[in-house]
């Protein structure tokens, strides 16, 4: 019998963050996304408008649903039989019960996961390996041993930026339909990703090319690939916390203001930091950054997510097979179209020191 080229593993586990589905829940879910962190209700309540305005309802849900669809029909146009599951850090399907529930069924130990997120910081990369490492704890005491292995970090992988390319073509295109004619001297590519603490992204440099540079080696990959592009420039969005904790900037309002002010007419807004359209994507960009865009006088163009673009699909699978040959002791290829190289620092035993978040907890791995 032919050995399953996801060998050793018995289940596939997509891991994501999570979301409210309806009003009830929202409250409910943002208590759980800021345990620990002494945000009042009263905070709380604000971005939870943020939520109602869609029903309470986040479209990550839908969107991770789909997402699993396409993996395992990419999988069994591989011939890969092995299961496909879906957890959360936040809110239901939780990444614990979904692993209780599968392994009571068969009897499955060892899990490769996937995340949804793309770039190496503490929110994006660690925070889901201590969730792996909670989960191990937790299934211990009840006498389930279990073990989880993650795909690299692959915001440089061919699959997210051949993905990212075809993105911003249509853009591009959409863009020139609307203003005319693409003008470097009045229009911009604004690239967006969310805001982190400053100490997060010092975090992230320790094994990494860090967070915010990850992002800037996209851009740089995404601009060589397109035959039209404009300049362009990174920014961030969602910004929370205390105002005194320094955070990532530009905020992306704030610089469509400014681009306005020095005579730029048009930007193109492109959320290269999120995987799919959850909620800082549609309401921080299609409904606060879009009215800035129309008060301040810019023709307003917002780009697609990755989310089940194919090649992103398959890339994801192709990460799927990298890791399990590393697991067996082989050495793939890994392909990855940044200067950093492939980004296997924050899931090597030897780099405990990246991304430390402000209580150090166990990970897996």
């Amino acid at each position: 019998m032919t050995e399953s080229p996801l060998s050793p593993f018995d289940a596939v586990v997509l891991m994501s963050f999570g979301g409210p589905e309806g009003p009830d829940d929202v409250l409910p879910f943002l208590k759980n996304v800021t345990a620990g962190r002494g945000i009042p209700e009263e905070r709380l309540k604000e971005v939870g408008e943020h939520y109602y305005m869609f029903d309470g309802v986040s479209p990550i849900n839908e969107q991770n649903i789909a997402l699993l669809q396409q993996l395992e029909g990419e999988l069994e146009r591989r011939g890969i039989t092995t299961p496909i599951l879906w957890g959360n850090r936040n809110w239901d399907p939780f990444l614990t019960d979904t692993i209780r529930a599968h392994h009571e069924r068969t009897g499955a130990t060892k899990f490769l996961a996937i995340t949804t997120s793309a770039y190496s910081s503490y929110s994006s990369c660690r925070q889901y390996r201590e969730d792996f490492g909670a989960t191990v704890d937790t299934l211990k005491a009840e006498g389930i041993d279990v073990t989880f292995n993650k795909v690299r970090q692959y915001y440089n992988h061919p699959g997210f930026v051949n993905a990212q390319v075809q993105i911003m073509r249509h853009a591009l295109v959409d863009f020139e339909a609307k203003v005319g004619e693409l003008d470097p001297q009045k229009h911009r590519i604004l690239y967006v990703t969310h805001s982190i603490p400053t100490s997060m992204q010092e975090a992230s440099e320790v094994a990494t090319a860090g967070y915010a540079d990850q992002h800037l080696q996209l851009m740089n990959a995404i601009d060589q690939q397109l035959d039209d592009s404009l300049p362009h420039e990174l920014v961030f969005c969602s910004r929370s916390g205390p105002p005194h904790v320094p955070w990532l900037e530009p905020d992306v309002n704030d610089r469509m203001e400014k681009l306005a002010s020095q005579g730029i007419t048009g930007v193109i807004v492109a959320p290269i930091g999120f995987v799919s359209d959850h909620m800082e994507v549609k309401y921080d960009l299609d409904v606060e950054a879009a009215e800035t865009a129309e008060r301040v006088g810019l023709v307003y163009e917002r780009a697609a997510t990755v989310g089940t673009n194919p090649a992103f699909v398959m890339g994801l699978v192709d990460l799927l097979e990298e890791k399990a040959a590393q697991v067996r002791g082989e050495e793939p290829h890994q392909p990855a179209l940044t200067p950093e190289g492939p980004v296997d620092g924050c899931t090597l035993a030897q780099s405990g020191q990246c991304c430390k978040g402000r209580v150090e907890k166990p990970v897996m791995p």
